[in-house]
């Protein structure tokens, strides 16, 4: 799918309040953002919407390209450009400020939607349901080494979730998203304490506080895994300290307005992590999953307190048969 240019003409001044907005983020995406915006570009709606680029100061040559698109659709696309590299999650909280429309979905730089109804048919679903704070589609991971068959999320997910269903890690890829803005008007400053390596989780979080979730299980979105990503080609140990981090910036954030059910949803991310690194025989970062499990439990978790103890039994005695 792609936007040839006689249809630059068909882009007429559109209105000042656009229903859906669209926030791409990018940085170093000279190879991709070009397809990515295409994908946007080339979306089949009976509404009105409008393309925010916030950009971060690219090296690549990204910050050009992005110019010459706001040239091209200049009625339909606007630029927040970064003056020098933030690397935090400024870049997406500035997008959805700048947002008019009711709905914003947001897309990576380096992803694109492979489907030309997304932004119509999440809309809809949207609009049928005030009590939505959000609405996600599935993705194809471009490696395709997931777990489901090349797919980001479990397609038999529920297709309705809540706030509870977020606490163990994010089934959604960033590039299946719209948020109802009027949900979360202000994006609070502990969000860009964050980071720029997770943009999604604690922003599904916010939302979900006001509002249930929609699955649609039809991936209409690629979600791209390359050496050039913010967080996927990290060690293995930069992730789990990043998660580590979240999780508390998340419950400071949220003025521990979940603490019981963030904490409980903790001990089980570290406990599976665990038993994923475990059975890989890396002990010493299994054993610190496990601390990390038991050091933010719930007081009087007993069952997660049990289980974790079980696990470190079985990391000791494969330590002891590998000497």
């Amino acid at each position: 799918m792609g936007v040839p240019e006689r249809l630059a003409s068909e882009y007429r001044p559109r209105a000042m309040t656009p229903k859906t907005s669209v926030v791409v983020v990018t940085y170093n995406h000279a190879a991709f953002i070009d397809q990515a915006l295409e994908s946007v570009l080339g979306q089949r709606t009976d509404h009105d919407f409008e393309v925010i680029i916030s950009e971060d100061a690219s090296t690549d040559g990204t910050h050009e390209i992005v110019k010459r698109w706001q040239e091209r659709f200049p009625s339909v696309v606007r630029l927040l450009l970064s003056e020098k590299n933030l690397r935090s999650n400024e870049t997406v909280r500035r997008g959805f400020h700048a947002a008019r429309g009711k709905y914003v979905s947001l897309l990576d730089g380096d992803d694109c939607w492979s489907s030309p109804d997304k932004l119509a048919r999440q809309a809809a679903v949207l609009d049928a349901d005030p009590s939505l704070s959000l609405c996600f589609h599935n993705a194809v991971v471009s490696t395709g080494t997931t777990r489901f068959g090349g797919l980001w999320t479990d397609p038999s997910l529920k297709a309705r979730l809540g706030l509870a269903d977020l606490w163990e890690g994010n089934p959604f890829a960033t590039c299946g998203s719209m948020f109802r803005r009027a949900c979360v008007p202000r994006i609070p400053d502990w969000y860009c304490q964050v980071g720029g390596m997770i943009t999604d989780w604690p922003l599904y979080v916010l939302f979900a506080e006001k509002g249930d979730i929609a699955f649609l299980p039809e991936a209409m979105g690629v979600y791209r895994l390359h050496p050039g990503g913010a967080f996927s080609p990290k060690s293995d140990l930069t992730k789990l300290e990043t998660m580590e981090m979240l999780y508390r910036i998340v419950n400071e954030g949220t003025e521990f307005r979940h603490d019981k059910d963030l904490r409980a949803g903790h001990g089980r991310y570290f406990l599976d992590m665990a038993r994923t690194y475990l059975d890989q025989g890396r002990t010493d970062l299994a054993r610190r999953c496990l601390r990390e499990a038991r050091s933010y439990r719930p007081r009087g978790q007993f069952r997660g307190l049990a289980e974790a103890f079980s696990l470190e039994v079985r990391s000791w005695l494969r330590r002891r048969a590998s000497l």
